[in-house]
């Protein structure tokens, strides 16, 4: 099969496509030959040598995938033959950017023929960041007043919809020509943050979902309601902030993704439903990666990116 790795940490050159013998399953996981795979900012931030989450190199990165079980010899729970799409072993390698992977059974599900195999392999870590963010942490119900920041992102326009499935009234903060993107998930109201300080057009607000970083967070606190609860995918690991949150009698929760079948299961319902769509900007070959990451390493995208095999 072949393996996209790097020998260095650096730009998106450091890229290359090789030869790999296939991987083996071990009692409980299937080998999944791989149709689309989904990239996400953190891998370029890996890559590049941000932080050594995978260790040292070389390594293979990618943890969002779509394809068909080829083999399943330790499990009763998915069979050869079967579609399927998940997150397998995040935060631990996964070495998704390859053309076959061997992943624990119970961090796939079955893919609905609603979705593309390049769209399956979109939602897995926005649509578990998500849900496990919104629903899981902050309990978003009818009613609700929620803030997501970054609303045209990959997290963002996911975030959007499983809000509004709650009944929650919507507000995402995106630039002006993001503007119709994000209504056309659902947004109630869009703040152009590159015109409007959000601390002046908003308030009383029950959940903030902080997909940006800098001083978003800290800044969000100015527009929640007493009680309300900040949801953080980039700070939740700043004392000081939590302390703030806390002092001002406000909940204060980082979000760091984990595999999670009963949140897949429940974003297929909201699919099948016709309530959750991802949104794919682009797809690229599997062999032309380098140039999908830079395209990842540019930002301000709308959705995500898609390697397809």
């Amino acid at each position: 099969m072949r393996v996209i790795t790097q020998q260095s940490l650096g730009g998106p050159d450091v890229l290359t496509v090789v030869d790999a013998p296939e991987p083996r399953p071990l009692p409980t996981e299937v080998l999944v030959r791989v149709r689309a795979i989904g990239l996400n900012p953190l891998e370029a931030r890996l890559r590049a040598g941000e932080f050594p989450l995978l260790g040292e190199v070389p390594f293979v990165l990618g943890w969002d995938i779509s394809g068909v079980v080829a083999d399943a010899p330790g499990t009763w729970r998915l069979r050869p033959g079967d579609e399927v799409f998940g997150m397998p072993l995040f935060p631990r390698a996964a070495g998704a950017y390859a053309e076959v992977v061997a992943a624990p059974a119970l961090h796939l599900v079955r893919k609905p023929a609603s979705l593309s195999h390049v769209e399956a392999a979109a939602l897995p870590i926005v649509g578990l960041t998500a849900w496990q963010g919104l629903l899981d942490l902050a309990g978003v119900s009818e009613g609700d007043r929620v803030l997501v920041h970054g609303g045209g992102g990959g997290v963002g326009h996911v975030a959007i919809q499983i809000a509004k499935a709650r009944g929650a009234h919507v507000i995402a903060t995106a630039s002006g020509g993001k503007r119709a993107f994000v209504e056309g998930f659902g947004a109630d109201e869009v703040i152009d943050y590159t015109a409007v300080d959000f601390t002046e057009a908003v308030g009383d607000v029950d959940v903030v979902l902080d997909t940006i970083g800098g001083d978003t967070a800290e800044r969000s606190l100015e527009v929640l309601r007493a009680g309300g609860h900040l949801v953080t995918a980039v700070a939740e690991d700043d004392p000081v902030l939590v302390a703030r949150y806390e002092a001002a009698g406000m909940r204060f929760s980082g979000i760091a993704v984990d595999p999670d079948p009963v949140a897949l299961r429940g974003l297929v319902a909201l699919v099948e439903q016709g309530r959750l769509r991802v949104h794919v900007q682009k797809t690229f070959l599997f062999e032309r990666v380098a140039d999908a990451h830079r395209l990842l390493d540019g930002g301000h995208l709308r959705g995500k990116l898609v390697l397809t095999v």
